[in-house]
């Protein structure tokens, strides 16, 4: 009998690799192009999910169980098409709420503190120049963060910050449940109003599309920062670059954007006042190790005959555990 395929649309951790070619073919996709990811998928049993699958693959992958998101957000998986064709969907949630936090906060020190502009400034201008820059500097301590999304990275930020710098910390989310005592829940539009720093660290659903939007950055102060660590459907790009344009806000440290890559013709690339990373926040030597044994976890699960740890189609458990049975 065949040994099984594992499929990885990228390469991930090396150890994990190892674990899982103990039991299995483990092969990387030859490129992301959708022809080339569903031409490798034909006889794949498991996928790991590194970056946006296209709907089609499952109709052409007969053997598949189950994808697995290599990191938190399906919004990479098809869930609804994957259900319908009985695959069992997985991710490794909270793997990277660390390196995310640290992210965002790193951000907010070095716009406040101007430390981007400082360096071009220092290698371009010189020493005035940029002792010049120091007018306009603030701290972090003591301000107000407004954390829009109190998961697993929106907490462990709330607790860097609060405990590490003395802020006040605002929270919303949809359902706004307290989270803990330092969090103060409020609503969207207060949190905007409020806030000196914003961190956007939601998922990308139907209601938080577009959720930040023109009228809501509008109600920023002037000096206010806003991050985005989320991913970039949630926020009106073009209002965000109307902003920082005018001056509206202080600045703006983005990881994610509308189209990824960037287009090398987005207004965003020769802003002063904003700091670029390409989808990165989340991705250390920490992170890829932890997010990699959870995925080879649930792969060996999944050849098995098991349901992976973190299902997210929990809907269909029992119809999926059924069609895992299947392969035993």
């Amino acid at each position: 009998m065949d040994a099984p395929v594992v499929l990885l649309t990228d390469p991930i951790a090396p150890s994990a690799v190892a674990r899982m070619a103990q039991r299995a073919n483990v092969v990387v996709a030859p490129n992301n192009t959708p022809s080339a990811l569903i031409a490798a998928a034909i006889d794949a049993d498991i996928i790991v999910v590194r970056t946006p699958l296209p709907p089609q693959i499952f109709g052409h992958a007969a053997k598949l169980r189950g994808v697995i998101r290599h990191g938190a957000g399906i919004d990479m998986i098809p869930v609804e098409v994957a259900t319908a064709h009985r695959v069992a969907v997985a991710n490794v949630p909270g793997a990277n709420a660390v390196s995310v936090a640290e992210y965002a906060l790193g951000q907010m020190m070095n716009l406040a503190h101007r430390l981007n502009e400082a360096d071009r400034t220092l290698r371009t201008q010189g020493w005035a120049a940029t002792r010049a820059l120091c007018e306009k500097k603030i701290e972090v301590a003591g301000r107000t963060l407004g954390i829009v999304g109190t998961g697993r990275i929106g907490k462990a930020l709330a607790h860097m910050a609060h405990h590490g710098l003395g802020m006040k910390v605002t929270g919303f989310h949809p359902s706004m449940s307290p989270i803990s005592n330092y969090i103060e829940m409020l609503p969207l539009e207060d949190l905007f109003t409020r806030a000196d720093f914003i961190v956007l660290a939601c998922p990308l659903n139907a209601s938080t599309r577009g959720m930040v939007n023109a009228a809501l950055i509008t109600k920023m102060k002037v000096d206010a920062v806003l991050i985005n660590v989320s991913r970039g459907p949630v926020l009106d790009e073009v209002a965000l670059i109307q902003a920082l344009s005018t001056g509206q806000i202080r600045g703006a440290a983005l990881d994610v954007f509308d189209v990824q890559p960037l287009p090398a013709e987005s207004p965003l690339l020769r802003m002063d006042s904003v700091i670029l990373s390409s989808h990165m926040a989340g991705l250390t030597q920490d992170t890829l190790e932890r997010i990699g044994d959870k995925v080879a976890d649930q792969a060996l699960q999944l050849l098995d005959g098991k349901l992976p740890q973190h299902l997210c189609n929990v809907e269909m458990r029992a119809d999926l555990q059924a069609r895992l049975q299947e392969f035993a």
